[in-house]
């Protein structure tokens, strides 16, 4: 299957330690990683940001009151995917370590479910969707050469 066609903008906030993430992200890998998820052309663009940027657009956008580790802001899923993956760092960091992954393969994995939810997938609906969503994001991170994030 050819890898659909994909517009990326790659941004990085004001990190403390931005050298470790921009290392951990090339822009070739999450074009690869966001291109293998994709199942329609898109136009998508990643910003890794700091807990207070993190936890200020979780706030406002789905009032939870914390910083998370992906969010997704999905435009359109037709005819092209338009979306924002918004990754904070310092969370992605310290999951990566309490799951002894590095954080490139704990990047890798975030960036294919933030994908997947603007397309669609949902795990928060029920059970079955989550299964669904959690097997898919398993077969494409395998065939990116990761191992099971679950």
């Amino acid at each position: 299957m050819a890898l659909k066609s994909l517009s990326l903008s790659l941004q990085f906030g004001n990190l403390k330690d931005a050298a470790r993430h921009r290392a951990a992200l090339p822009r070739h890998s999450v074009s690869r990683y966001i291109r293998h998820a994709l199942e329609r052309d898109a136009e998508i663009t990643v910003r890794i940001v700091d807990a207070e940027e993190g936890q200020t657009l979780n706030r406002d956008y789905r009032q939870k009151d914390y910083a998370t580790n992906v969010l997704t802001f999905d435009y359109t899923k037709l005819p092209i995917v338009t979306a924002d993956l918004v990754l904070c760092a310092p969370v992605v960091a310290r999951e990566a370590k309490e799951n002894k992954k590095t954080l490139a393969a704990h990047y890798a994995h975030l960036l294919v479910h933030g994908t997947l939810h603007a397309q669609g997938y949902d795990h928060e609906t029920g059970e079955k969707d989550a299964e669904e969503m959690e097997a898919l994001e398993t077969s494409i991170l395998a065939g990116l050469g990761f191992k099971n994030p679950y």
